[in-house]
């Protein structure tokens, strides 16, 4: 029988997301807290950010723990992405949005989709935008395209304890397939850092362990509106278990509604076209928070 995969204790914050966290403060403005997936920075929201901010809002770009503040320092130091939890994460980020002064709303994509549903169903977000979201205890499909997406990391039992990058082939393949190869190289230099390998298989094995960390109270009544975000030719989170994230989130007494964006992968959110993306999760927020 499996066991608690963790015992998450609140991190403490870096000087840079304490700084965020008080200039959000002092604007006044309704935050927005971005959370990024793996394989991901912060930096890629910076254009989101810039966006959220022109339309009156006080973006806030926490890491993951312990991310590297560049790529290039990510890629020389891969060891501290290892053996981050999803509850380690989903705690750090309760705690960043613990400093703020006004309820957030909360945008995150593939891993950070899923910290998103985790932080809108613990009641802390006043409406939420959840992008090619990882499943959860009770998602069930699982898709060749997913599998084959995952294979870099879950084929090697060793790699729950390690930070594991992708070569640029499996980039292309999970994030970039909906895109030129020539943009899928640009993005895979300019955004692509090793990630952590325990995440997938805490997901991988979330409907056989009754204690994963990779589960979602999606009734609760404060979980606030929610919008699930897809895209079509996504290879990484496809449309089944985007859906199926969708019919857990649905009979929540909030507001859940789901949008499939076409032609788009899992590169969504950093692709040449994130504009639409976010212009999509910037109405709805505008709609509630």
């Amino acid at each position: 029988m499996s066991q608690p995969e963790s015992l998450s204790s609140e991190p403490a914050l870096p000087e840079s997301t304490v700084a965020q966290i008080e200039q959000a403060n002092a604007s006044g403005r309704t935050p927005v807290v971005f959370i990024h997936g793996l394989w991901l920075l912060p930096s890629s929201w910076d254009r989101w950010a810039a966006l959220f901010l022109e339309e009156g809002y006080a973006p806030v770009l926490p890491g993951w723990p312990d991310d590297p503040e560049t790529v290039e320092e990510a890629k020389a130091h891969p060891e501290v992405f290892a053996n981050k939890t999803i509850g380690q994460v989903a705690d750090h980020f309760a705690a960043v949005i613990s400093g703020l002064t006004k309820k957030p709303a909360v945008i995150g994509h593939s891993f950070g989709g899923l910290l998103t549903n985790i932080i809108a169903g613990r009641g802390l977000a006043a409406a939420s935008v959840a992008i090619s979201p990882a499943p959860f205890r009770g998602v069930l499909p699982l898709p060749i395209s997913a599998l084959r997406a995952a294979a870099p990391v879950l084929g090697n039992p060793a790699n729950r304890h390690r930070a594991v990058p992708l070569t640029f082939e499996q980039f292309h393949y999970a994030f970039a397939n909906a895109v030129s190869e020539e943009e899928a190289k640009e993005l895979y230099e300019t955004y692509a850092v090793p990630a952590p390998g325990a995440p997938l298989f805490q997901a991988a094995a979330a409907n056989i362990n009754p204690w994963t960390e990779a589960k979602v109270d999606t009734d609760n009544p404060d979980r606030g509106p929610l919008l699930i975000i897809s895209g079509e030719r996504d290879h990484t989170v496809p449309k089944a278990i985007s859906s199926a994230v969708y019919r857990q989130q649905k009979d929540n007494p909030g507001v859940t509604e789901f949008v499939e964006i076409p032609g788009r992968g899992h590169a969504i959110t950093i692709d040449n076209g994130w504009r639409e993306v976010a212009q999509t999760s910037l109405a709805f927020v505008r709609r509630f928070a």
